[in-house]
This record gives C-alpha cells, structure tokens and sequence, in this order.
C-alpha cells in the first residue's frame, strides 16, 4: 500500500469522523449528505486498495489515481472545515436574533402602556400583555384579525365609534398622536378612558412594513384629576365659607347678645322670658349650622375646651334626627369622664354618624348609643394607644355594609347613596383622629352596623352650669376690641351689666394707646378682649405682641366668630389666656372673664342649647 493512498484514507476517514460529528450537533440536512459522501469514497478507497494484488503493482497500476484521490480527500476536509464555519455563523446569527426577541418580549412586557403591531393590512401581529388585558383579547386570538375588530374605540363625548388610529396611520403613512381621551371598550364590555399614538414600522429603505400603536389607560389619571379638582373646589368653598361665617356670626353675636340681655329683664317664669330663651337657642342653632359647613374646611388643629361627652352625643343625636322617623335611645352613665375637645367638631362627627345610620332605615328604627370610661392597656388588642378613654357606640338596624365596601367607608367620596357626596364618614373620622380618638365600624349584612370611637379623657373637671337668672358681680375694667360697631356695642352693653367698667377699640393700633395710656397713669385693664381679625387694621395678634412690649402680665381673651389662624387653637404660645368664640351668650362671656381673672384657664364657644 503506498503512503499516498494511506494518507488519502486516513483524511477521509478524518473528515468523516468529523462531519458526522458536527452533523450531530447541528442537525443540518448539508453536513449529512457531506458526511454520506465522505463516507462513499472513503469506502471505495478502502474496497479499491483491498482488490490489489500487491502494493508494488497498485503504485503501478494506479498512480495517477491515488494523487487525484489524495486532493479530493483534501478538498473534502477543507468542504468540511468551511461548512462547519458556516453553520456555526448560522447558529450564532439565529441564538442572537431568539436572544434579540426575548429581549424585545421581555421590553414589550416590562411597558406600562398597550402595545399592538400590525402589518400593513391592519392585521394584527404582536401584543403585549398589557394590551390584551385593555382588549381582553389574547394574542393568539388576535393574530390575524383587523385592528377594528380588536381595538374597539368610541369617541369620549357622542360615544359614536370611531375608527383604528393604526388603520388611519396606515393610509396616511404618518405618525400621529391623538390629543383628545377616547373609550375603549373590551371584549367583555369593559370601558376604559385611553390616550393612544400610533407610528409606522419601516424598513431600511424607509417601506412601510406595519404600524405599531400605543395604548395608554387614563381612568385612573381621570379620576385623580376629577379629586384634585374637587379639592380645590372644597378648598375654594372653605375660603368662602371662612369669610361668610365671620359675617354671619358678627350678626348672630349681635341677636344672640340682645337676646341675652333683654332675657335679663324678663321675670323668669314669664312668657316674654321663655320666648327669649327660645330665641336664644334658635340663635344657637343657626350657629352650629355654620359650624357643619366649616368643620370639613376649617382642617387644622381643634379649639378645645372640656366638655360633657354624654351631653354632646344627646344633643347632636337629637338634633340630627328632628323630623326622622327613627328615634335614639340612650345608654349614658353619669359618671362618664369628661373630654377636652372642640365642641363644634365632635358634635359635627356624632351628627354625620347618627345621619348616617337614620339614612341606612328609610323605614324607622332604633339607634342604641352607648357609652362607658374604658381604660386602654398595652396587654388590650385596641387600636388606641394605652390612656383613658370614653368608648361611645353607635349601634343602628340597618341593612348592614357589604365586606368589600368595609375598607372604603372612610374614603374622601365614597358612598353608595346617589344622593350622597361622600363626606359624612370622612369628616367624622377626620375631627375624631384629629383628637388623638380612634374610630371603627363593624357590620354585617342583614343585621346592623355599629360604629365605635374612642375619644381620650381630660384630667381636667368640667364647669358645671350655673343657672342664668344668677346675679353677676364683675369688678374692674374691661377694653373690648372688635371692627363692628355692633359687636361693641352689644358686648359693651353685656359687660356692663356684668359690672365691669368697659372701654371700647375698633382695632389693634386704638387698643394699644388706650392700653397705654391708662398704663401709664397706673390704672391698667384687668382683661382685655380683642377680635382676631380686622380687614384693613391691626388684628388681635399683632397687637398681642405690642401689649406684651408693654405690660408682660397682660390678661387677654382672643375672639373670633371663624378663623384659620393657629391663634384661636394654640392661643397661649402667643400670650392670650383663654379664647372666646362669637356668637356668645352673657354667661359664655362672664364665665370666660372669672376664669381669666383667677387664673382658671378655660376655651369657651358657647353652650350647645
């Protein structure tokens, strides 16, 4: 055998060996039939060498055989070597572009927005998931089918259908971007406010291949600009309503202040008498009218005084139900400790919860409220943090609250009422959080909500009520402050029926001379009262601080019929000693003024009639 046939076999062989395992590997039709016809003619090689006699008679039998044979054996390594090259490329190019369409499907379903290609038929192609959840259709529903069949749109105002934005793009070849909201309905019905743009897909050659359009939900966007406008519209009505109920409270100060005067000299037992003291409460109830439109829009930290929850939760339960055909039965111990609270906003939070509860029993019914001292520890599972607590419970018989509609009740706009606006239960857990208090509701359907809160108790003893036909005996002198006319003249004429030499001051700058000048001479005011807010003049506070320059041991009384100011609920930090809220009545005013005068600190805002 000669060494040329030897090394033509052995490359054979080689390349066969090696073609057969590449085509194992790649699996490509080529590098078979490559490695059958290796296979062939290293066969024949073999059967070729295998028939000779000698090996001295094949290198002169076939020596012209053997060297064509030995180069096609090389060109057949070499065919090898390069198709290997080849599908390798192959491979590489086809693992890079499936790593490239993960990649794309991955970005498709990381978009917070529908995505939807179609060709340039308006057949779908490709969606995201985010689109087949705003379309409810999948993509392998979808492929194939017009944009106008799977994106169904109406106009937001006719709610008229409108045609596919991809479709339009496609016949116009440019990109656009609708600046107007449009419905999209779902397959199963669902409507959704979307914004949507829409491009051309193009090739290389600037072609159009296809249309790529985005879909993007705005619901929610929509409705947080409907909230956002609705609390600039509350905002707005707390403007205006801070400064109707300063101008309505100075008149009421004025009815209310005459009222208690000329009750004075009515003979108690009198007709004349009991009419005015119907008056004076219809005065008062007008008063606390103003107080349910401005407890939403006052916000800010509450005017406190002590008071008796047990006559709160009567008076406002009562007051809230006149004229309903439910009716309240109370279960109030008369031990209950008293709070510390702004009397105007926790009867506004039990008026809303007992509203709430007559509104859940259009045909009658009873409300059971109860309350008892609790004492919270940190061993009890209670919301509240450890402290004394009065527990109140407002059980009605209604029909109950869905659990799923539970976690909202306390939502700024949610009620299940048409008429309702949604502000009732969000006011009255508002004002009783604001009091360090918590609130919680427990119902269920069929059988009645009860509503529990937890306002914290006061340490301090709660003022019993003296009787009005009581003499007064005020001594010492009085500088009133107020910019109405009427104000001053109405609590002038109270202070001196209480006996109190009064001198009066249309604003700020006027308060502080007269201040002065009877400083000055050794004759100082025992108290002085001032209004919080003169439009165009010097206020109570900043005449507050000229009359600390002068006298550091000036007693002063702020008043204010409405005000945002952080004066009327943290009066001390800028030296008044107590504060009074207009419209009050002649025991209000003297009651303040003992306690100011024997260091007795107290808020007063009138007694609830």
């Amino acid at each position: 055998m000669s060494v040329i046939l030897v090394i033509s076999i052995s490359i054979r062989l080689v390349a066969l060996v090696w073609s057969l395992v590449l085509w194992r590997r790649v699996r490509d039709w080529r590098m078979g039939f490559l490695s059958f016809m290796l296979g062939l003619m290293a066969l024949r090689q073999i059967l070729t060498w295998w028939g000779m006699s000698s090996p001295w008679e094949s290198w002169r039998l076939r020596p012209v055989t053997e060297i064509p044979g030995l180069a096609v054996s090389i060109l057949a390594c070499l065919a090898v070597v390069f198709l290997h090259r080849m599908l390798t490329e192959r491979q590489r190019t086809e693992e890079a572009l499936a790593a490239e369409k993960e990649r794309l499907a991955v970005t498709l379903r990381s978009i917070a927005d529908g995505v939807i290609t179609s060709d340039t038929e308006g057949r779908v192609v490709l969606m995201n998931r985010v689109a087949e959840e705003l379309t409810g259709w999948s993509q392998s529903e979808a492929r194939g089918k017009s944009l106008a069949e799977v994106v169904h749109i109406l106009d937001e105002r006719t709610r008229q259908r409108r045609p596919s934005p991809g479709e339009a793009m496609l016949r116009s070849g440019r990109a656009n971007s609708s600046s107007s909201q449009m419905i999209l309905v779902a397959r199963d019905g669902r409507e959704r406010l979307i914004s949507e743009s829409s491009a051309p897909i193009r090739d290389k050659d600037g072609k159009i291949r296809g249309a790529v359009l985005v879909l993007r939900d705005v619901t929610e966007k929509r409705k947080l600009e409907d909230e956002l406008l609705k609390v600039e519209r509350l905002e707005s009505l707390g403007v205006l309503a801070g400064g109707l109920a300063h101008d309505f409270n100075n008149i009421l100060m004025a009815i209310l202040g005459n009222l208690s005067l000329a009750r004075l000299y009515a003979p108690p037992g009198d007709r004349v008498h009991e009419r005015l003291e119907a008056a004076e409460k219809a005065a008062l109830r007008a008063r606390d009218l103003t107080e349910r439109l401005l407890t939403f829009a006052r916000g800010g930290a509450p005017i406190r005084s002590t008071a008796s929850i047990a006559e709160l939760i009567r008076d406002s339960a009562e007051f809230a139900l006149t004229g309903s055909n439910v009716r309240c039965e109370f279960s109030l111990p008369e031990d209950l400790w008293p709070v510390e609270v702004d009397q105007g906003q926790i009867g506004q939070a039990i008026q809303n919860l007992i509203i709430n509860a007559d509104q859940a029993m259009p045909d009658g019914g009873i409300i059971r409220v109860k309350a008892e001292n609790v004492i919270v520890t940190d061993q009890m599972p209670l919301p509240p943090s450890p402290g004394t607590y009065d527990k109140d419970v407002i059980a009605a018989q209604g029909m109950g609250i869905p659990r799923e509609h539970l976690g909202k009740i306390f939502d700024p706009y949610f009620t299940t009422k048409p008429e309702g606006s949604g502000l009732g239960l969000t006011t009255a857990y508002s004002i009783i959080r604001r009091h360090g208090g918590h609130i919680a509701v427990d119902s269920q359907m069929g059988r009645g909500t009860v509503v529990t809160f937890y306002l914290p108790a006061s340490e301090k003893e709660w003022p019993a009520k003296k009787p009005s036909e009581e003499p007064w005996e005020g001594r010492g002198k009085v500088l009133l402050m107020d910019d109405e006319e009427v104000i001053r003249d109405v609590a002038g004429h109270m202070l001196a029926v209480l006996g109190y030499e009064v001198a009066l001051a249309k604003d700020g700058a006027e308060a502080i001379r007269l201040y002065q000048e009877a400083y000055e001479v050794g004759e100082p005011f025992d108290v002085v009262i001032m209004d919080l807010t003169v439009p165009g003049g010097m206020g109570g506070r900043e005449a507050m601080k000229r009359l600390l320059e002068i006298d550091p041991h000036v007693r002063a009384i702020v008043s204010s019929g409405y005000s945002r100011d952080p004066v009327m609920a943290e009066h001390e930090k800028y030296g008044f000693q107590a504060v009074i809220t207009k419209p009050y009545k002649i025991e209000d005013l003297d009651r303040t003024i003992r306690q100011v005068l024997s260091g007795r600190i107290q808020q007063t805002s009138g007694d609830v009639a």
